[in-house]
């Protein structure tokens, strides 16, 4: 039984400071994964704190049949689709630039290039973006992957080779029309 495990049904058994610790070992990686679903980091944080408010109301009915961050992502990933089911991320094109800080201007690149990633992340099928956000960023095997997804392998490798493949397709185009 692993660590968070062991520290869920604690706190499921009443044990608040097991419960703070829980959330302090993995809110990182909740406000992470929300916020390459979201793309936003103002709703990535609210997602990550509704996550760990719902682990905690039903901490008492936790079983660890899978590892807890299986479960952390299955609730973090649910609340996202609920999420974006409502709205459509927003992105803002308004960025300073002190052109005598090349530092500045690197991460101004970077961040072009991440925004064009998190958009063309955006424009995928729901299911085809959690597959591939959670392969590629959080490097979950395709037997997670299809734990988190309640679905099985197969339908993984499927859904990752359709989101790859339309990345690939994507981020060529927005290339091209930024060349243009």
């Amino acid at each position: 039984m692993t660590r968070d495990q062991e520290l869920m049904l604690s706190a499921g058994g009443g044990d608040n400071d097991a419960f703070e610790e829980l959330v302090r070992r993995n809110q990182q990686q909740a406000w992470g994964l929300a916020y390459r679903l979201l793309g936003d980091p103002a709703e990535a944080e609210d997602i990550a704190q509704e996550a760990f408010l719902k682990i905690f109301k039903a901490a008492d009915r936790y079983r660890p049949t899978a590892k807890f961050k299986t479960y952390l992502y299955r609730v973090v990933s649910r609340l996202c689709y609920d999420r974006t089911a409502k709205k459509k991320p927003l992105y803002s094109d308004d960025l300073p630039i002190n052109q005598d800080n090349p530092g500045q201007l690197k991460r101004l690149v970077e961040s072009e290039q991440d925004k064009k990633i998190q958009v063309a992340l955006s424009n995928l099928p729901e299911r085809q973006r959690r597959a591939v956000v959670f392969n590629h960023f959080d490097n979950l095997s395709y037997a997670e992957i299809s734990e988190v997804m309640e679905t099985s392998e197969k339908a993984v490798e499927r859904l990752l080779a359709r989101g790859r493949q339309t990345l690939r397709e994507k981020l060529t185009d927005m290339v091209k029309s930024d060349e243009a």
